[in-house]
């Protein structure tokens, strides 16, 4: 690509650049005349419609109605504020619906956008003060409807409450009088309604509407709630006072401590909040009466679970009273034999310190748990505490006892494992004792033509050993740890006493038999007789193995595979 052809594309780019450039900015400008535009259009309909046909319309219905002073002074007011925002308010917001069509032409947006925004804020503010007139205005000229609807209303109201009283006036007859002059004053002040809406004292209707509607309302409730308040003043309530009070004796006589309900006191607090009730019932305030009363109703009621959980209590102590005291006075004896006795069981059994210290743990938990358990017997006696807090504490003593209980069974589980260990030790010394005798004999009944000294070593060292054990048996206190020593050392020493025999004397019976077996060859082989003196030689001089050995090899030269019979008879001996 040659410079002229280069620069001829670089215009070109250029050209097709600003032309995109353009039209994006025109698109743009366009967009914003016409968002801009919608914006000035909304504006004027919003203008137009602040002084709507309404206002004028409902003041035009307001004038045939003035006849006094106060709706004269009301309507002039109305036109005055009506004036205002038709003659000044209104034609500044036009010069500024001007002003924003100037800068729209003129394309000042920015100026633009804060002028509408200014003005958008002028236009809600005094079409807020239009349609608060309108409300005022229509508060009148509607007024006559609705309160003739509202009244009609309450009238049906009102015969329903006075229906429901003179059909039901026994139920009132504490209230009868104040009931009978508040339905004089509804009926002044229907009388007054009618009197001020043929004046058109419209400012007065509303006041006359709003007592009358108050006080049937109040009616309504007296009505509704008094036979109920009634009930619970002179029956409900003082009979269930009654019934506590007749409980109370019961079980104060039965010894229950009954103190901690504060029954009395309540029952005096309960009868001012009665008597208060009753009192503003009289001049028909019932605020909060019936919740009042049934609040009192429901604290009565549950005394009655009061009672009765103290019953319960009651059952709960008293069987607490007694296992607690079988139980403690039952684990107390075997701890006290174990506590006088520690120092001969820490001896016997090689307990350290840390591991008898269990028992010394026990004892105090023990004697803890005795005063505690005084304690409360003492608090039962003294008639000044109550079975719930009574029961309550022997079971916290129950279960701290159970604690300790489990503590004293690993305790003795232990001593108890130690304990056997003695016993098993007994039963093993004659289990060894046995086992030397049946060496010994084992030596006597084949009458060996002669005994190794090693065996009578090692039977010297296995007797030295039970000896021992005896000893140990003996003593008093006995060191389970010594005694176990001892009754190893000694099965170790008498099985190695056992083991040994066994094994001479079965090698001597296999020597022997191996010689005489050999014997009827003798004269048929001189190497076979000269192998049976050898063996006959080692055999008197106790080396049976030997003998064995020197029998089996003669008596393999003239009959082979005798070597191996008699070794498998050897291993099956």
């Amino acid at each position: 690509m040659n410079t002229t052809t280069f620069i001829l594309v670089a215009i070109l780019y250029y050209v097709v650049t600003v032309a995109i450039l353009i039209l994006v900015l025109n698109l743009i400008s366009r967009h914003d005349k016409k968002k801009y535009s919608n914006e000035i259009t909304e504006l004027e309909r919003d203008k137009n419609l602040i002084i709507s046909a309404s206002i004028l319309s409902e003041l035009n219905k307001v004038e045939p109605l003035v006849n006094n002073e106060n709706m004269s002074e009301t309507y002039n007011g109305w036109q005055e504020k009506f004036k205002k925002i038709k003659d000044e308010e209104v034609p500044k917001i036009t010069d500024a619906l001007i002003e924003i069509e100037d800068l729209f032409h003129e394309q000042k947006y920015k100026e633009l956008k804060q002028k509408i925004a200014e003005t958008e804020l002028q236009i809600y503010y005094v079409k807020t003060k239009a349609n608060f007139l309108l409300d005022e205005i229509k508060e009148i000229t509607l007024s006559e409807e609705k309160n003739r609807e509202t009244i009609t209303k309450l009238k049906s109201s009102y015969r329903e409450i006075v229906a429901k009283y003179n059909n039901n006036k026994e139920d009132y007859k504490e209230v009868e009088g104040p009931l009978e002059l508040q339905f004089e004053n509804v009926d002044k002040l229907f009388s007054a309604f009618e009197l001020s809406m043929d004046k058109n004292q419209y400012t007065e209707v509303g006041k006359i509407v709003k007592a009358i509607d108050d006080t049937i309302g109040n009616l309504k409730i007296v009505i509704e709630e008094t036979p109920s308040i009634i009930l619970l003043v002179k029956k409900l309530i003082p009979k269930k006072i009654a019934d506590i009070k007749r409980i109370e004796e019961k079980m104060t006589k039965e010894g229950f401590n009954l103190d901690f309900l504060n029954i009395d006191y309540n029952i005096t607090e309960s009868n001012k909040k009665i008597a208060d009730i009753f009192q503003r019932l009289n001049v028909l305030n019932l605020e909060d009466s019936i919740f009042e009363l049934k609040t009192i109703l429901d604290y009565f009621d549950s005394i009655y679970n009061d009672f009765d959980k103290e019953k319960v209590a009651k059952k709960i102590y008293e069987e607490y009273s007694r296992t607690i005291l079988i139980k403690i006075s039952k684990l107390e004896k075997i701890n006290n034999d174990l506590y006088k006795k520690i120092d001969d069981i820490k001896y016997s059994y090689d307990l350290s310190d840390e591991e008898a210290s269990i028992i010394d743990t026990i004892h105090h938990e023990l004697k803890n748990l005795r005063e505690e358990y005084d304690r409360v017997i003492n608090l039962y006696r003294s008639k000044r505490s109550y079975y719930t807090k009574l029961a309550k504490e022997m079971e916290l003593i129950n279960i701290k006892l159970i604690k300790t209980e489990e503590k004293l069974e690993v305790a003795l589980r232990t001593l108890g494992s130690l304990k056997e260990d003695e016993l098993r030790a007994r039963e093993q010394l004659d289990d060894i004792k046995n086992i030397l005798k049946k060496s010994k004999n084992k030596v006597r009944e084949f009458k060996l033509p002669f005994v190794p000294k090693n065996y009578y070593v090692e039977l010297s060292e296995a007797t030295m050993a039970i000896n021992d054990i005896v000893k140990e048996l003996d003593k008093t206190p006995i060191s389970i740890k010594i005694l176990n020593t001892r009754v190893d050392t000694a099965r170790d020493l008498v099985l190695k006493v056992y083991t040994n025999i066994n094994e001479l004397v079965k090698t001597a019976k296999m020597a022997e038999l191996a010689i005489v077996y050999g014997n009827r060859y003798r004269i048929l082989n001189k190497d076979v007789d000269l192998g049976l003196l050898k063996a006959e030689n080692s055999f008197y001089k106790g080396n049976f193995k030997l003998a064995l050995e020197n029998a089996i090899n003669s008596i393999n030269i003239v009959e082979p595979g005798i070597h191996k019979r008699l070794i498998d008879e050897y291993k099956n001996e």
